[in-house]
């Protein structure tokens, strides 16, 4: 992880079952309690309306009542959803499942473990259907320790990758996965490594140094090795990128990778070590803040790195969300992606919520980016595990505690707003900004249109969705989210 965003989240303990919520959000006596209901509207209405309040008396609730498109006139602001312009495809919403996720869901009880599963992944109505997971190559810094996936004793090489062995994940990280597919068999998987093996550093050690290009090859086997063990276990890499944050040598695990070493590296060897593999795993670069738009524009500008590159992704503990249009406009047929942004513990939750949605949801989808990762899925009350050096404030999207117990923090309803209904294959249509009220929607491959409203101002607003001509008319308080389905 990169610390310099100073963003948190806070959020307290909830139950662990979904209702189906027909006005708002209960409470029970352990909290604020999300009930997730059919997304079909209720009644006369022919508008669902999901709603998160900043003061978290709604928590990704299903409001009753009739929410419908007329043709009654008013002064209410107004947004216009057009879906005769489209822009980029998505492939889905989600987080991280490092390997500490893992280790944390791999330890509830099983039935406990299922129905969280489910929970997460599952695309019923009753779910929140998340459709993308991004997983390290090796060791991320939410692992317990540092490892890759072929380690060696001090002065010994492997450039043919005879002892590349996945064993240090098939305690955790493989089986939840194979249980996560079972749900749902389409998810999207993108794999980045925080490091290659330290035998083929410069500094010899899983902290900073670089990719000796003697390597080069050999690494670029490493890709190969691993997305072929990975299908060998019945999970397939859709992508990769070739290092997590690559300008931060600082975190343990970490590389440092400048941009025309990933371009020689992309050329020389991983590009057609894929391609005499006949593998149609994605190579995605970059992966780092908003910032520094040079470094994939660099890449993208050598025409021999360039044709084995499906696109850049993009955190943004730095810069502005808006520089991912930049990109695009320079290299429109090639893709975005937004992979990782923390949420700090403890946090303010309604200046968070708000901070995501407008950013992430709403803003990186916007500026052309087919994915949206929260980063990180799972960890204990002590947000472990962890490596030593490793992130320490990380809030995850569940807290799972030892006894089983289930706490779902912000990044959960950040996500949830767009994941259970804006799904793979769906486009992004064109709509207007009124004044505060961020939005960004969405069109599904079975015709379901899908809007999601931040009120970005203090006070309440009431304003209209207008579609083929008719408005339907909604108020959102301050700080409020709502996801609009019909």
């Amino acid at each position: 992880m990169f610390f310099a965003l100073k963003s948190r989240f806070f959020y307290t303990c909830f139950c662990s079952l979904f209702l189906i919520c027909s006005a708002g959000c209960k409470k029970n006596n352990d909290g604020d309690t999300p009930e997730v209901a059919d997304p079909t509207p209720t009644g006369s209405s022919q508008v669902a309306f999901w709603l998160t309040n900043p003061d978290k008396s709604a928590l990704f609730a299903q409001q009753s009542g009739s929410l419908n498109f007329t043709s009654a006139a008013n002064q209410n602001s107004t947004i216009e959803v057009d879906t005769t312009q489209t822009f980029q495809t998505i492939d889905g919403f989600g987080y991280t499942l490092t390997g500490g996720s893992a280790y944390v869901i791999n330890r509830m009880q099983a039935t406990a473990r299922a129905a969280l599963l489910k929970e997460l992944f599952a695309t019923d109505e009753k779910n929140i259907g998340i459709s993308y997971l991004r997983i390290s190559i090796g060791a991320s810094d939410l692992n317990g320790y540092a490892f890759t996936y072929d380690d060696l004793s001090s002065g010994e090489t492997d450039p043919e990758m005879l002892k590349f062995s996945l064993y240090q994940d098939e305690a955790d990280l493989i089986p939840v996965l194979k249980e996560i597919l079972a749900i749902n068999p389409e998810i999207k998987i993108l794999g980045s490594p925080w490091t290659a093996p330290e035998w083929m550093k410069t500094n010899h050690s899983y902290i900073g140094g670089s990719l000796k290009p003697e390597y080069y090859d050999a690494y670029a086997r490493y890709f190969v090795k691993y997305i072929q063990a990975m299908q060998a276990e019945g999970i397939r890499i859709d992508a990769v990128t070739l290092q997590n944050e690559p300008l931060n040598p600082n975190n343990n695990p970490s590389m440092l990778m400048l941009a025309a070493e990933q371009a020689a590296f992309i050329k020389q060897s991983v590009g057609p070590a894929f391609e005499a593999a006949n593998l149609d795993t994605k190579i995605i670069l970059y992966d780092h803040n908003a910032d520094r738009v040079d470094y994939p524009i660099t890449v993208l500008h050598d025409p021999e790195a360039r044709q084995y590159v499906d696109g850049s992704a993009f955190h943004l503990y730095g810069g502005g969300i808006n520089a991912l249009s930049e990109v695009h406009e320079a290299y429109p047929d090639k893709s975005i992606y937004f992979t990782e942004q923390w949420i700090g513990a403890p946090g303010n939750f309604s200046g968070d919520l708000s901070w995501h949605v407008k950013n992430l949801i709403i803003g990186a989808t916007r500026n052309w980016s087919r994915n949206v990762l929260e980063w990180n899925l799972a960890a204990n009350p002590n947000l472990e595990p962890h490596t030593n050096g490793g992130c320490t404030e990380c809030l995850p999207a569940v807290t799972i505690s030892s006894e089983g117990s289930v706490t779902r923090n912000p990044a959960y309803y950040i996500i949830a707003h767009a994941s259970k209904f804006v799904r793979p294959g769906a486009v992004r249509i064109a709509t207007n900004l009124p004044g505060v009220l961020q939005n960004v929607a969405f069109k599904n491959t079975d015709g379901q249109n899908v809007l999601i409203v931040l009120n970005d101002g203090t006070t309440p607003q009431t304003f209209n969705i207008r579609y083929r001509g008719e408005v339907a008319t909604s108020t959102l308080k301050g700080g409020a989210v709502g996801t609009y389905v019909w």
